[in-house]
């Protein structure tokens, strides 16, 4: 059977390509050169992700440039745009649109699309479903594992780290977090108000976190474990100077966020919500721990139990946020040091330093 040349390839390569966009962009230079006369393309599919809602691609046949919008949850598209590009495309020409398996396929032309031309492009797309479908199967479960995982841990287990036991050891900083008095307060409030706060506090938390390359491993009820992985060799000079100065700026924003979602509690007649923070550097576990049938990839060992233990001594101290002398001896980001403390359960005292103003 004799296929042009776009069609020859979404049925014998498209299915190997490695995302959306390659597909698109493939596509698109294909139908270009077979004389379609392209301007640009979009395409759209829908992500089972909690914030993110839909992801379109765009490419511009004069460049061959693709590059990505986010659709956000909450925020569809107007009822008379359909979510697929069409306001960019609209700008580069008049525009033909498919539906392509679980995609929205649109392109834009230099001039109107003759009736032959409109049939090649629906043609396009009816190829195009099967290995958009296996894309859109394999971009939903990358969503999925990183909202329920991150972005490092989603990666790993996708290369193949799926067994219990399988890891490595890695050096990080840790930061673990934790809300005060957050018993208290949640039996004294509606469970709705109380999934509203965890939110908002996680929301400074972790977002301070991503914001400087750390990654959440997991929540704990009212707190939280991230680490900011060192990169690297494991010898080399300065190599942790970077992860440790990433997570004093990720604490700093954090104490920033939530100074100011504190005055908005209190206008609003609510208590502020007080937190400890703290932050030690070393050697963890990465991997697959858990039952046979039941799997947490997470991060365990000595150092995790100490930012636990360190996190705890933030309210006999009084400062709200905590540092080890494995991460101060990194930085030079001015600490003010409190002594050496001993922690429970660990056997050395442990050298503990604050920032300045905390």
């Amino acid at each position: 059977m004799h296929l042009p040349p776009p069609l020859a390839w979404l049925v014998d390569d498209a299915g190997a390509v490695s995302g959306p966009d390659r597909l698109l962009a493939g596509l698109g230079g294909r139908l270009l050169t077979d004389g379609l006369p392209l301007a640009g393309g979009a395409l759209t599919l829908a992500v089972p992700h909690p914030i993110v809602a839909r992801r379109t691609w765009l490419w511009r046949a004069g460049t061959g440039a693709v590059i990505e919008a986010l659709g956000f949850a909450g925020m569809p598209p107007p009822a008379d745009s359909p979510p697929a590009g069409r306001d960019w495309l609209a700008a580069l020409g008049p525009v033909h649109e498919d539906t392509a398996g679980p995609a929205m396929l649109g392109w834009a032309g230099t001039r109107p699309f003759d009736a032959a031309e409109a049939e090649r492009l629906r043609q396009a797309a009816r190829f195009a479903a099967a290995p958009l479908s296996a894309l859109a199967s394999q971009a939903g479960l990358t969503a999925l594992l990183e909202a329920y995982l991150g972005r490092r841990s989603a990666a790993r287990v996708q290369a193949g780290a799926l067994r219990r036991g399988a890891g490595e050891t890695i050096r990080a900083v840790l930061l673990c977090a934790d809300l005060r008095d957050f018993t208290a307060l949640s039996e004294a409030t509606e469970p709705a108000e109380v999934i509203a706060t965890l939110d908002a506090w996680f929301d400074r938390i972790a977002g301070a976190v991503h914001a400087f390359g750390g990654e959440v491993l997991k929540f704990m009820g009212d707190g939280l474990l991230a680490i900011f992985p060192v990169t690297g060799s494991p010898g080399e000079a300065g190599a942790a100077r970077g992860a440790c100065e990433a997570a004093l700026r990720a604490v700093t924003a954090a104490r920033a966020g939530m100074a100011h979602l504190d005055a908005a509690r209190r206008a609003q007649g609510r208590p502020a919500l007080p937190f400890g923070v703290a932050l030690h550097l070393g050697e963890v576990l990465w991997g697959n721990i858990g039952a046979a049938d039941r799997l947490d990839f997470t991060a365990i060992g000595p150092a995790v139990n100490l930012v636990s233990r360190l996190e705890g001594l933030c309210r006999p101290l009084g400062r709200p946020v905590l540092v080890s002398g494995a991460v101060a001896a990194e930085t030079a980001v001015p600490l003010v040091p409190l002594g050496e403390h001993a922690l429970r359960g660990i056997a050395a005292p442990c050298a503990v330093f604050t920032l300045p103003d905390a």
